[in-house]
């Protein structure tokens, strides 16, 4: 047989032996070569033994012959009692001080196995990138090529156990292994087990580790065969991708720049540093752009994010938020800053710095390696990124800083960005307050208060607005919308919707006729937008009317929420409205509701930022603000305390949507401060409603203006009895102004001219203006109301133009 071993032939187990003389009889047979043959030794002792053989004697046999010319070993093929062959190895040895012959005999098939057996133990534990650990049933080692070299170490140490090297938890974790497959016989492969060991100092290897059951003939577990693969490099590399990825996946989520930053600090530890911290020049964190200078002495930084592998960061070191101190011009800074990854060791870091108290600041206590790497971006020095590792750590290689380099260069374009969104959207977040009105007001009809929050998480904001409007006779609107898309667009879009409110608003129109105007508005700036553009061009918007004579609240939607209203004693309520389509949907009426409110209600007015929580479910929403505006109206309690409770909680989760509040505390006129009458269409009624003005006037105690006041009655009475007919309606109201009203049943518009000097009539409306602060008129289903309103207390123009009539 090619390549046989005779020496190796034969290895331990059951096997046939048999004692012949120098003739070749048999002289004693034992009872494993009668199992082997069929033969008990009764038939085959005092017989030749080449009587046994199967094959011709002059047939070549496969055996090495002694020197006495007797077969030392060989394979041969004897005949069974059956009288089949079976084929066998055998060997043949003298007993020491006799004559006779021993000859082992074991089937041929079993001898190869063992053969091959023993070939691939011996080439295993020749291995030299490969440890083999052979171990008993009790685990204990019995055989190992297993030394320091093999794990890295130095050359020339002796063999090692596992246990002596592997991390203790990671050592019984493995032994636990080896257990389970000594007792399952179910085969372990590819279990990681790290080398981290004072035996290795500075070492720490990954090795992949394979375990298999031995079992004996009988089937039964005779050991445990581990095989130990240093997969070191290997697991570095995808350690490497792996943090790559990760890098990709968890850096730039956030438009914040802190954020972004942190993320970029966490996912470096603890994967390649125990300490890692991001310093950023001042303006990124602003949203400008850094300057570009070279050196320390001028750099502006500031420590934005830090991370440690333990959890807690050093408090001799330089804390979040903390200005970084100037630094000397230093070698390695200019490299940084020229754009490479500097690692320094221990004794270079002791004298980097050249003052002891920047030492003590800037590096870990126990940092033995430092490496640093700039924040690059589109050509400009955002900041730097460093990392240390303690005095147990390996130093930093190249692919390391290869790494580092990598990853600080991906997160660098996140911080751009996200600079790049605070700027823009602090540019947008200040246009949209500059169009914005004054948080607070204070008029007869009601106080309010207006808060704003853009959004947060790096969501654009979209044009959410609120406004607070004085109308005459001591009316006020009170409007919230939400403009559709985001950014600057929506801005404009906003204020251009504002002004339109604002302008509609002074026609002192219905509410519903209102939004009808600016529904038509809203479709025209579609059809100026591009046409792709014109489904992005909407908006929601509320107009709320309100009559503090009256106490009554007019209330018109167009898609836009509710407003609550709570009459402050422990409950709230949304307003009963079927709100109508969005602005810019056309062709649908908006409807109305009217609800008279008692004195002190306050109003909630929002957008739907505010009721919008994550699961996108408004009606939960609703329910929520209704609740806590229940829970915080009390008589008395400012508006501005009402709105942070309504607000709570924002400032932890920043909204996704931009939320605008208006909360209104509603207010009366007493029912003292208002006079009205009506007067038939004759001109006897101009000198009644005179008299009845002036004595009104005297029981108000405003004298001092019952001069022009009768005037301005004179002048609307007499146009009314003139154009319009009867009944004529006269009331007058007294507040921080004085209101004087004249209705009649026409809807002639009244217009103010110049009279020529040789006309003898039209001008009334002129002393009207010329008399009053402002004036108008106003448009009802009955008819139309005139107004004017004085300042209370005679004004320098009051006098002036008194002294000039005569008497």
């Amino acid at each position: 047989m090619n390549g046989f071993d005779p020496a190796g032939a034969l290895a331990l187990g059951a096997v046939a032996a048999a004692v012949f003389d120098e003739a070749g009889t048999v002289v004693r047979w034992s009872q494993a070569a009668a199992d082997l043959l069929g033969h008990p030794a009764g038939h085959v002792c005092g017989r030749p033994v080449g009587d046994l053989l199967a094959d011709a004697p002059d047939e070549p046999h496969h055996c090495a012959l002694a020197a006495d010319g007797f077969p030392a070993a060989g394979r041969t093929r004897l005949r069974h009692r059956s009288g089949r062959a079976v084929d066998v190895a055998f060997r043949i040895v003298r007993l020491e001080g006799s004559s006779e012959l021993l000859a082992l005999a074991a089937p041929a098939a079993d001898t190869t196995e063992r053969e091959q057996g023993l070939s691939l133990l011996r080439a295993l534990f020749a291995q030299a990138r490969m440890g083999v650990t052979l171990r008993d049933t009790d685990l204990a080692l019995v055989r190992t090529n297993i030394t320091l070299e093999t794990l890295g170490g130095p050359p020339g140490a002796a063999d090692v156990e596992m246990r002596e090297v592997a991390d203790a938890r990671n050592a019984e974790a493995a032994e636990a292994a080896l257990r389970r497959v000594l007792e399952t016989g179910t085969p372990l492969i590819g279990e990681a087990q790290d080398v981290r060991s004072p035996l290795l100092p500075g070492r720490h290897r990954t090795l992949s580790l394979a375990a298999f059951r031995l079992e004996d003939a009988r089937g039964e577990p005779a050991g445990v065969v581990t095989l130990v693969t240093d997969i070191s490099e290997q697991q570095r590399t995808r350690d490497h991708l792996d943090l790559l990825r990760d890098a990709s996946t968890r850096i730039g989520g956030s438009l914040d720049v802190v954020r972004t930053a942190q993320d970029l600090v966490d996912v470096l530890v603890p994967a390649l540093g125990d300490l890692a911290w991001v310093e950023l020049a001042d303006p990124v964190i602003e949203g400008d752009e850094p300057a570009n200078v070279l050196g320390g002495a001028w750099l502006s930084w500031r420590r934005v994010a830090v991370a440690s592998a333990d959890g807690t960061w050093p408090s001799r070191l330089l804390q979040k938020g903390a200005a970084a101190p100037r630094q000397p011009d230093m070698p390695t800074l200019l490299a940084v800053q020229r754009g490479d990854v500097i690692v320094v060791d221990s004794e270079t870091i002791s004298g980097m710095f050249g003052e002891p108290h920047l030492v003590e600041l800037l590096v870990p206590e126990n940092a033995r390696w430092l490496a640093v790497a700039p924040l690059f971006a589109r050509g400009t020095m955002l900041g730097v990124v460093g990392i240390s590792r303690n005095e147990q750590g390996q130093p930093f290689d190249e692919d390391e800083a290869d790494l580092l380099k990598k990853i600080a260069s991906r997160a660098a374009l996140s911080v751009d960005n996200a600079r790049r969104y605070t700027r823009e959207h602090r540019a947008a977040v200040a246009l949209q307050r500059r169009l914005l009105p004054r948080a607070t007001t204070e008029t007869p009809a009601a106080e309010t208060v207006g808060v704003y929050r853009p959004a947060g998480g790096g969501a654009e904001i979209s044009g959410d607005w609120f406004d607070v409007l004085s109308l005459p006779s001591l009316r006020a609107a009170f409007v919230v919308g939400d403009v559709i898309g985001h950014g600057l667009h929506a801005t404009a879009t906003m204020g251009r919707l504002r002004t339109a409110v604002q302008t509609l608003a002074d026609l002192e129109l219905d509410c519903d006729e209102l939004l009808t105007h600016l529904d038509d508005l809203v479709q025209r700036l579609a059809g100026e937008a591009a046409p792709e553009n014109r489904d992005t061009v909407g908006a929601t918007c509320l107009y709320t009317l309100y009559d503090p004579v009256a106490r009554r609240c007019t209330v018109a939607s167009a898609g836009h929420p509710v407003p609550v209203v709570s009459p402050c004693d422990g409950t709230a309520r949304p307003v009963d409205l079927s709100p109508g389509p969005p602005l810019g949907v056309g062709g649908m009426p908006f409807e109305t509701a009217t609800l008279d409110l008692a004195p002190g209600s306050v109003l909630a007015l929002y957008t739907d930022g505010l009721i919008k929580g994550d699961d996108g479910d408004t009606d939960a929403g609703l329910r929520r603000l209704t609740d806590r505006l229940a829970a915080h109206c009390r008589p008395g309690r400012p508006l501005d305390e009402i709105g942070r409770a309504l607000l709570a909680g924002l400032d932890d989760h920043p909204p996704r949507d931009d939320i605008a509040l208006l909360l209104v505390r509603t207010r009366v006129v007493p029912a003292e401060s208002v006079a009205d009458w009506e007067f038939p269409a004759d001109p006897a009624s101009v000198s009644d409603a005179r008299v009845a003005t002036t004595r009104q006037l005297a029981a108000w105690g405003l004298d001092d203006i019952a001069f022009s006041t009768e005037l301005i009655v004179s002048e609307l009475v007499t146009n009314a009895v003139r154009y319009a007919g009867g009944p004529i309606g006269l009331r007058l109201i007294h507040e921080d102004v004085l209101v004087c009203e004249v209705s009649d049943p026409s809807n002639t518009q009244p217009r103010l001219r110049r009279a020529h000097t040789t006309d003898e009539g039209g001008r009334g409306l002129f002393l009207v203006a010329q008399l009053s602060t402002r004036w108008g008129s106003r448009y009802s289903r009955r008819g139309k109301t005139i107004w004017a309103e004085q300042a209370v207390g005679p004004g320098p123009d009051q006098l002036m133009f008194s002294s000039m009539i005569p008497m």
